[in-house]
């Protein structure tokens, strides 16, 4: 069993080599351990250092492309490269690469596709009281939308099954962890939380510019990709809202009519009524996106077996070729 450790990275020299040192030589049921660092860009070196200090594979970005377009790049990569397993970590050093073994271990043993460690929410003692507040209530929103109990939704030290890294398509910009979950909600992947430490913070987030930044782009993020694979539930609530607005109001006029005062209301009639059309006409977009998320999910699974197709291909031509000059 092959193990690809993969690394996106930002100018990150200063604190690679401490990633790669500490990740384990030898684990349990995994034959080959590599690593993979995936430079989104750097300006200082990243590329040219992690080649001196031995990561066995180096991807780069020409310009940045931000950190969910590196890691979809590198699991592609990993996939190709025959990684049976892929684990996601930071290049800033925030997770104990020794802990690398508590990740997989529920792949290996066929206990899930998909392994997050949890930072520890309110009893870490690397995050402040605000970070550690938002971290647990937003995982429990999270949790609560995707129907699956992850008490860290967001953390980027997780381990991939090969079967659940084919099944991922990750579409946003701001960051993988959010859709992901999602996805292996609508999938029904397996979905299994260890507990694990972490390293003391090195620098700023580069990935968001404030906490309310954050904070919208995470939500805009979600309502997106939840959108996307349920897309009935999410338009049949609010056109569901929008008829219940749309009742108030003609009740009111019905109320008045019954009285005999119903002239004087004839506008509570009209705008409960376009308040019922648009409510309906939304629950029919939903019906209508529904349709649209089928034909999606058949396109997914195309892609899915062209993409094992090519990789088939490019680990067996070569066999193949060297056969031919033999």
């Amino acid at each position: 069993m092959k193990l690809i450790i993969q690394i996106p990275c930002l100018n990150e020299v200063d604190t690679l080599k401490s990633v790669i040192d500490s990740i384990p030589q030898k684990i349990k049921g995994i034959d080959v351990i590599e690593t993979l660092v995936i430079d989104d860009g750097s300006t200082d070196g990243t590329s040219e250092y992690a080649k001196e200090i031995g990561v066995t594979h180096i991807i780069r970005n020409t310009q940045n492309k931000g950190l969910a377009r590196s890691f979809s790049r590198g699991v592609e990569a990993c996939l190709r490269l025959g990684a049976d397993i892929i684990v996601n970590t930071d290049g800033d050093n925030q997770y104990p690469s020794h802990e690398i073994e508590k990740l997989v271990t529920p792949i290996i043993n066929g206990d899930a596709d998909i392994v997050i460690g949890n930072r520890g929410g309110m009893d870490n003692p690397h995050f402040s009281i605000f970070k550690r507040r938002l971290q647990v209530f937003g995982s429990s929103v999270i949790s609560a939308i995707i129907g699956v109990n992850v008490p860290d939704a967001v953390s980027g030290f997780r381990a991939i099954s090969r079967q659940a890294a084919t099944e991922m398509n990750i579409l946003t910009r701001f960051s993988y962890t959010i859709e992901m979950l999602v996805q292996a909600g609508a999938n029904k992947l397996r979905i299994v939380s260890v507990p694990i430490t972490t390293n003391e913070k090195t620098r700023e987030s580069r990935l968001f510019k404030s906490v309310p930044y954050f904070i919208k782009m995470s939500v805009l993020t979600l309502i997106r990709v939840y959108t996307m694979y349920r897309p009935l539930l999410v338009f049949s609530i609010f056109g569901t809202l929008l008829c219940l607005l749309g009742f108030a109001p003609i009740i009111r006029f019905l109320y008045f009519y019954i009285i005999g005062d119903g002239n004087g209301h004839i506008q509570s009639l009209i705008i409960g009524g376009m308040l019922c059309i648009i409510g309906f006409m939304t629950i029919m977009m939903g019906i209508l996106a529904d349709l649209i998320s089928f034909n999606r999910q058949l396109n997914e699974k195309l892609l899915i077996r062209v993409s094992s197709l090519e990789r088939t291909l490019q680990t067996t031509l070569p066999t193949t070729k060297k056969k031919s000059q033999r």
